[in-house]
């Protein structure tokens, strides 16, 4: 894939100057993580489509493999999400598959959406994502492989530091919502502003 910049190589590259899906051999999906109190970004590589399931399954890779071990006395996570995308603040789906993964991993996450046209104020646009765009520049995405190492070497001098994974799974489209799932959920919307903040509790806490 096309990527703009400039980078050092041994011989000619030769690339489309256009990305067409059909010349693709793949595609690159990425879901970003920033924790704010460590300074440590966590990618992870989707490789079919972004869902709300492949969002919740992105969280569930950095807590089990990063997240226990950084807070092992947590109680409860809390995501700054925008307010669009596989993490809707709208999506039925995505507050499905939030509370499978709460019910799972046996602790509340707490979700705190930015209202539309604010997202800018996200702490990952500015201290995350320039980095990771910074690292790929000039650099033909060729596998998911190549993106992954590349994303992982994105850093800055305050101290950034980039760990990123692939998750080969296929994750379909078109799902619904459990018909009876608006009545039953076990999420608690916040009394200030409630459709952008709310809490996933685990039915046994």
């Amino acid at each position: 894939m096309y990527r703009e910049g400039k980078t050092l190589n041994q011989k000619p590259l030769s690339v489309y100057d256009h990305d067409w899906a059909s010349l693709a051999e793949g595609q690159v999906i990425p879901h970003g993580l920033y924790d704010i109190t460590h300074n440590l970004g966590y990618i992870n590589i989707g490789i079919s489509h972004d869902t709300s399931e492949f969002a919740c399954d992105s969280l569930r890779h950095w807590w089990l493999n990063y997240g226990l071990i950084i807070y092992p006395f947590a109680t409860s996570i809390l995501l700054l999400c925008d307010g669009g995308g596989s993490n809707s603040s709208r999506s039925y789906l995505f507050k499905e598959a939030l509370l499978k993964l709460a019910q799972e991993l046996g602790i509340e996450i707490r979700v705190a959406h930015y209202p539309p046209y604010t997202s800018k104020y996200n702490p990952i646009e500015h201290r995350l994502f320039p980095h990771i765009t910074r690292a790929c520049t000039g650099v033909i995405f060729d596998t998911h492989e190549t993106v992954q190492k590349l994303m992982a070497k994105a850093k800055t001098s305050s101290g950034l530091r980039v760990f990123s994974s692939v998750i080969d799974k296929v994750y379909q489209t078109g799902k619904k919502v459990a018909q009876d799932f608006r009545e039953k959920m076990n999420i608690i919307f916040d009394d200030y502003l409630p459709k952008w903040n709310y809490v996933a509790k685990p039915k046994s806490i």
